[in-house]
């Protein structure tokens, strides 16, 4: 059965042949394409992006790293978003490049790096107005969905998804339960809020789905028995359906909240997905610091509270493993990727955020926390299944880390930005940029995956979150790290 693995691999031989003829020619010897739409076809304009992609650009002096900011940065306002009104208030439907959806994960991540400039952009404002407010009538659709159609009456039109065994809602395009897909809308109405002090989107319907949100979050700590969530696929792929009859693996309860899939939107392998994990904390508190101001009471902040100490508890006693041999002095402690409570543990770390490599981004950890900085180090070695050496474009060599959705040897750029994030060393940061400026295959974006030996083989030469994540980081080097800019 067709899948969206299949569709987004089925994309790579439009990327070669595309990239082929500037691959031959030295993919950074030559000048970068200016690659943004024309002005007249652009989806939505900022004044504030606009002018932030002019100042920073003259902080930039490498023509090829300047031309992709230029390109990267306003790629979601540009091409994936669609503004409106309903009931005569904001609506946004953020899509995620090729795909005709509106994941909760991406749609969050993809405007986020633009929040620095709400305050002072009315156009801005609006755009988060109506993508909060969307979040939330998708969350009350189906809390357990991770991608929702723009028409919320119409069934999925995605060939993946239409035989899957869930329960299936109008409105909803794909049904796997990832805890990351309700943390996503969380941070980006706190940082909304605490960017812009702006209010009005946290209405009513707003606060219904944020207990929606907790609640969910609560039952599938499961502690009573498998709760309401099931998912299995007609798939030849084991990452695309669930085991235990759509439960996945068996666990013993400690606290900790399970999760059917991953940030890729593949399965378990142990349902308590430590990052994510996390990232409920970190959000729980959140909600609880926003929630005078947003309208909810005092009982809702101290059960968000008690929810995400308990969790917390649960991800100490439970969230850590130890390496062996991969330091002289012994055993290593790190953080593990999944568990199950009875003692099983994974170690490894997918290219998708939340993940291990990005816990200080999501202020789940401090960059200096020595047990992160033990984890960020394993990620970024051979004790991560996935995480590829090769040689990269013009025998310069790249690394990074991909997963088992695209599979061996297929390095995320994403993967190499959230590592220069997360850096506080300029030369791993300079090893970052200069990666990702010469594997875009001469496109002038970033795209899902990449070879590690021949970045002309690629998949998805459309995928705004990486674009923008990428302009993230510029943004966040002009800022702080001028120099190695300049």
């Amino acid at each position: 059965m067709l899948n969206r693995r299949h569709l987004l691999t089925g994309l790579t031989a439009a990327g070669v042949m595309l990239a082929t003829r500037s691959q031959a020619q030295g993919t950074s010897a030559i000048p970068l394409p200016a690659a943004r739409p024309a002005p007249a076809d652009r989806r939505f304009t900022s004044p504030a992006v606009e002018a932030c992609i002019t100042r920073v650009k003259a902080q930039i002096k490498d023509p090829n790293l300047a031309t992709l900011f230029e390109n990267c940065f306003p790629n979601t306002l540009d091409t994936t978003v669609t503004a409106s009104t309903i009931d005569g208030r904001p609506d946004s439907f953020v899509i995620t490049g090729d795909i005709d959806a509106m994941w909760l994960r991406d749609s969050s991540a993809q405007v986020w790096p633009y929040l620095p400039l709400a305050k002072g952009d009315a156009a801005l404002q609006t755009l988060y107005r109506g993508l909060i407010a969307r979040q939330a009538r998708c969350i009350l659709i189906d809390p357990y969905a991770n991608a929702f159609m723009r028409d919320p009456a119409a069934m999925t039109n995605l060939v993946w998804s239409q035989h899957d065994l869930t329960d299936m809602k109008p409105g909803v395009a794909e049904r796997k339960w990832e805890i990351d897909s309700l943390c996503w809308p969380v941070r980006l109405a706190h940082g909304y809020w605490r960017a812009t002090g702006d209010l009005a989107p946290f209405d009513d319907t707003w606060r219904q789905a944020i207990h929606t949100v907790v609640d969910t979050l609560r039952t599938q700590q499961r502690k009573t028995g498998d709760g309401p969530y099931h998912f299995q696929r007609p798939a030849s792929n084991p990452v695309d359906t669930l085991g235990g009859n759509g439960y996945g693996a068996p666990t013993r309860k400690v606290g900790l909240i399970h999760s059917g899939f991953r940030p890729s939107d593949d399965a378990c392998i142990y349902p308590f997905l430590i990052p994510s994990n996390h990232f409920a904390v970190v959000s729980l508190r959140q909600l609880a610091e926003m929630a005078p101001a947003a309208g909810l009471d005092t009982a809702f902040a101290e059960g968000a509270l008690t929810l995400a100490n308990e969790v917390t508890a649960a991800l100490m006693l439970y969230g850590r493993t130890h390496l062996r041999d991969i330091t002289p002095n012994g055993p290593t402690e790190v953080w593990a990727y999944e568990v199950d409570g009875y003692g099983n543990t994974l170690f490894m770390d997918d290219a998708n955020t939340p993940g291990l490599l990005g816990l200080a981004y999501l202020g789940a950890a401090a960059k200096t926390d020595p047990l992160y900085q033990a984890t960020r180090k394993a990620v970024w070695s051979d004790a991560n299944p996935y995480f590829f050496k090769g040689s990269g474009a013009e025998g310069i060599g790249a690394e990074g880390l991909g997963g088992p959705h695209i599979g061996a040897d297929m390095i995320w750029p994403m993967s190499l930005t959230m590592y220069a994030l997360t850096s506080r060393d300029d030369a791993e940061i300079a090893m970052a940029l200069r990666t990702l400026k010469t594997t875009t295959a001469g496109t002038g974006f970033m795209h899902e995956a990449f070879n590690k030996d021949d970045p002309a083989k690629f998949t998805r030469p459309w995928f705004a979150w990486a674009n923008t994540l990428f302009g993230e980081l510029i943004l966040e080097l002009a800022t702080r790290r001028p120099q190695l800019l300049a």
